[in-house]
């Protein structure tokens, strides 16, 4: 059986443009001599849909948009396994399921829900869902077919040192019989996430001496980016087919023959991660309905990166850089800044901030009372940064992406209502250490823009005179390990100290600044994922509690 792997960007909420992507890719299949085509989960309402689901509107018309999609498959000469969200009709708990439906020859023929739902890190499944409570083999070519749902596939006991669920439904439908496994995913990307994907399916089709298709999202939806990175394998667990990373894709696999089309991209991970900051930075813009941007260029690493993305994002044409300098800027802020917008090809504005911050000092002063000067004048610099940002914004229509790192946020080195302004924080979710690396992906995509005094020269807000980083931070290299043990790992700060050999009172301080700026995050501009662990609807602490580390 010739099986096509429709590797698609769904935009949620967007059904009629979904059904006719589909579509699209369904007549390439068909064209292609495909006898099934498949898509990804939740491919006609585009994941994750969240609270659209509790509406009754959009669940009548995505009912409605499944059957004119089965009416359109009357044209093709393939079946099509499409995920769709459908209601149950009777029985006790949620009404929804996260469905498969396979479609053709004018109607839905068979239809798999999802058993297994996931509730860690971004995944909120049993809010919305009723889970599966049986499942079933449909026949497609002499075929026995077993589909599954994502994390229906997630659960392997030769795999998972601890399972999540007790159910394995992979597992269970191979020994009903299956003679294929089709699985429809929505996995979002993180770091290392693409080899770890590989391997757990690779373990599970050994397992079941059965091929199998795995077919993923790609594209970016708020802070999620799905890298499709879409497969199939043989019975042995070896990739016979491959789709391309970070984009959309149709390759075809051979069942019988064990053999397909193979396209794998970006092998080098952090290529694979600044592949996903454009993307995701691309889908935002274009699916909020934005088409041009606007960055606070300060000639400092943060802020080129952030340019280069944008950049291959959207263009160009479609960016403008703006240096703010102030009354501590250095000379080479501003002339690193012009030489990356000339670079880059950007527009370059210059609207300095001094005249603005001399006369809010002015305004305050009756009211400081003659205070000393501290963090207070420091933030105003930063604010007056962002409302020339936010009324460039408004004038021009273009869309502020914000250009702090996941380092300074987690501690809380950024300023609200400054900094922190703007519609998409590019890369909230890297460390410091690694906006070096991929800046220098960034470099060798775009020809060197980024001048290398912008890699030398020591990290500074400049926000008062011959203010470094260092003055409030450890080194990154330092902060960037304690980071990653406590927020992506959770460990204690005595495991953290004991096994990057720190001071233990170093990494207390640097958990409890964590801690304590979790207001900041919440107010935040919302991130692209790209570790195991981000700040955003993947980790929610309380802003108002008492818990210490």
């Amino acid at each position: 059986m010739r099986i096509a792997l429709a590797q698609m960007n769904a935009t949620v909420g967007d059904l009629e443009g979904n059904a006719r992507r589909i579509m699209e890719f369904a007549r390439r299949a068909s064209d292609g001599g495909a006898a099934l085509a498949v898509f990804p989960e939740l491919a006609l309402t585009g994941y994750p849909p969240r609270d659209l689901l509790e509406k009754a509107s959009f669940l009548e018309r995505t009912e409605a948009a499944l059957g004119a999609l089965a009416e359109s498959s009357r044209c093709l000469h393939c079946a099509l396994i499409v995920g769709a969200a459908t209601t149950a009709r009777q029985g006790e708990g949620k009404h929804v399921y996260n469905s498969a439906a396979l479609i053709g020859s004018g109607k839905v023929r068979f239809e798999q829900h999802k058993m297994l739902l996931p509730t860690y890190d971004v995944f909120d499944e049993t809010r919305y869902f009723r889970p599966a409570e049986s499942q079933g083999l449909f026949e497609l070519e002499g075929w026995k077919v077993g589909l599954i749902i994502c994390e229906d596939a997630w659960n392997d006991k030769n795999y998972w040192e601890r399972r999540l669920y007790q159910r394995d439904p992979l597992s269970e439908m191979s020994q009903a019989g299956a003679q294929l496994l089709v699985s429809i995913n929505a996995s979002p990307y993180h770091r290392g996430k693409r080899a770890l994907r590989e391997e757990i399916f690779s373990v599970s089709a050994r397992h079941a001496r059965l091929p199998l298709v795995y077919v993923n999202q790609v594209g970016g939806n708020d802070q999620l980016v799905f890298d499709g990175t879409s497969f199939a394998m043989n019975a042995e667990g070896q990739v016979c087919a491959m789709a391309k990373s970070f984009e959309e894709d149709l390759v075809f696999f051979d069942a019988a023959a064990g053999h397909g089309d193979r396209r794998a991209s970006h092998p080098e991970e952090c290529e694979a991660i600044y592949a996903a900051l454009v993307l995701g930075t691309r889908d935002y813009i274009r699916k909020c309905g934005f088409s041009r941007v606007l960055i606070g260029l300060s000639g400092g690493i943060d802020s080129s990166l952030v340019a280069a993305i944008a950049v291959d994002a959207v263009g160009a044409e479609n960016v403008t850089g703006v240096g703010m300098p102030g009354p501590y800027s250095s000379g080479h802020s501003v002339s690193d800044a012009r030489a990356l917008a000339a670079r880059l090809g950007i527009r370059f504005e210059i609207i300095p901030i001094g005249a603005g911050f001399d006369a809010m000092i002015e305004t305050l002063a009756p009211v400081f009372g003659g205070a000393a000067k501290d963090v207070t004048e420091e933030n105003l610099q930063s604010r007056l940064r962002g409302m020339v940002l936010m009324a460039l914004s408004n004038k021009t229509g273009a869309l502020v992406l914000t250009t702090g790192n996941k380092s300074e946020l987690a501690v809380g080195y950024c300023t609200l209502y400054g900094d922190m302004c703007g519609g998409l924080a590019v890369i909230s979710d890297v460390p410091k250490t690694l906006v070096y690396e991929l800046s220098r992906v960034a470099n060798r995509l775009h020809g060197g823009a980024i001048p290398e005094s912008v890699f030398t020269k020591p990290p500074s807000a400049e926000l008062r005179p011959d203010q470094k980083d260092s003055d409030s931070l450890p080194e990154y290299g330092i902060l960037d390990r304690i980071l990653a043990g406590y927020v992506e790992d959770s460990m204690s700060p005595e495991r953290i100290a004991a096994a990057e050999n720190l001071p233990l009172e170093l990494v207390r301080e640097i958990v409890n600044k964590v801690d304590r700026n979790e207001y900041k995050r919440q107010q935040a501009a919302p991130g692209l994922k790209v570790t195991t662990k981000a700040f955003g609807i993947g980790r929610r602490f309380p802003i108002a509690q008492r818990f210490s580390e």
